[in-house]
């Protein structure tokens, strides 16, 4: 899998998510500046173009991180609570604050994600499974126990049916001026490239990087730093995009191998490529309606996620 031919894909693609929708848009349509098709097309299409190509890239480097970091590929914001403990963070910030700005929102979700992630990480070193499959099980039970939590809350405050609507993964409400968080994606990617080797050595474990003269805790501190940012401005933008930092990043490593320097432009392009296709998906399937985004991830992510056990178990 090149950068040749997934590039090529993405700009395809991104052509496609322009001019697919309810209001019928034509490349000749945008030579009129001030045109209602044009109007359209800048303030809700191309955004949700940017954000879909953010978010995409964003979350699969996530779960690259993550995978690399606690050494097991199954791991990812989905299977470790991080994407529970982002929700019950920007529960907390709703009900601590009557006028939640997006900037308070995403400094208590960003501590609870981070913390949550952290958690799960301390779990990961006092629990030892000789089988890899068990350790996204128990993320997954940690993460249903803070989204509980959330839950009972949320009832609590009356606010069960605002969180269920703000939450549940969308891009039709991506508008100009409702996206630009995602860019703060961008220089954590840049970050995660530059720190790209160390966390490879990290991957390998505590005492073969301190005998390498790595700052092991630190390396893994930043590492688990990058994702809950990126993690917390993905949901608190477009809402929850389930299984796909964890799926992407399995994909590459079967054609890329584990070195993460090389696999991180590839894992950033795949991501986009995939959400794009079901963002494509969900918005022709029952046209002129719309399938949200966590949905159709989830349905395609889960039936990839069941290949790759299954696939690990036959290799095993």
């Amino acid at each position: 899998m090149k950068k040749r031919f997934l590039i090529p894909v993405l700009i395809v693609l991104s052509g496609i998510s322009l001019f697919v929708g309810v209001s019928s848009i034509t490349p000749l349509d945008l030579l009129d500046f001030q045109s209602e098709e044009t109007q359209i097309f800048l303030i809700s299409r191309l955004p949700r173009l940017i954000s879909i190509l953010l978010a995409g890239a964003g979350m699969s480097i996530a779960g690259l991180i993550m995978q690399q970091l606690s050494r097991n590929k199954f791991v990812s914001p989905t299977t470790a609570g991080t994407l529970d403990a982002t929700k019950l963070g920007i529960l907390v910030a709703m009900l601590m604050f009557a006028d939640t700005t997006m900037m308070e929102k995403m400094a208590v979700a960003f501590v609870f994600s981070l913390a949550g992630t952290l958690l799960f990480m301390q779990i990961l070193d006092r629990i030892k499974f000789k089988d890899a499959i068990f350790i996204p099980l128990i993320g997954l039970m940690f993460g249903n126990i803070l989204s509980s939590v959330t839950t009972f809350f949320a009832y609590r405050a009356d606010l069960i049916q605002n969180m269920s609507a703000w939450l549940q993964g969308d891009f039709s409400a991506v508008m100009k001026g409702r996206y630009e968080l995602l860019y703060i994606s961008v220089p954590i990617v840049i970050i995660a490239y530059l720190y790209a080797n160390r966390f490879t050595v990290a991957g390998m474990g505590e005492d073969f990087s301190k005998n390498l003269g790595l700052r092991y805790r630190r390396i893994v501190n930043i590492g688990l730093i990058l994702v809950a940012l990126i993690t917390v401005t993905v949901v608190l933008t477009v809402g929850v995009i389930p299984f796909l930092g964890l799926i992407i990043p399995n994909v590459i490593s079967i054609f890329k191998g584990d070195h993460l320097q090389k696999t991180l432009p590839h894992t950033a392009l795949l991501g986009a490529i995939f959400l794009l296709v079901c963002d494509v998906l969900g918005r022709v399937i029952i046209y002129p309606y719309e399938i949200s985004i966590s949905l159709m991830v989830g349905i395609i992510g889960s039936g990839i996620f069941l290949y790759l056990l299954f696939r690990r178990r036959a290799h095993a």
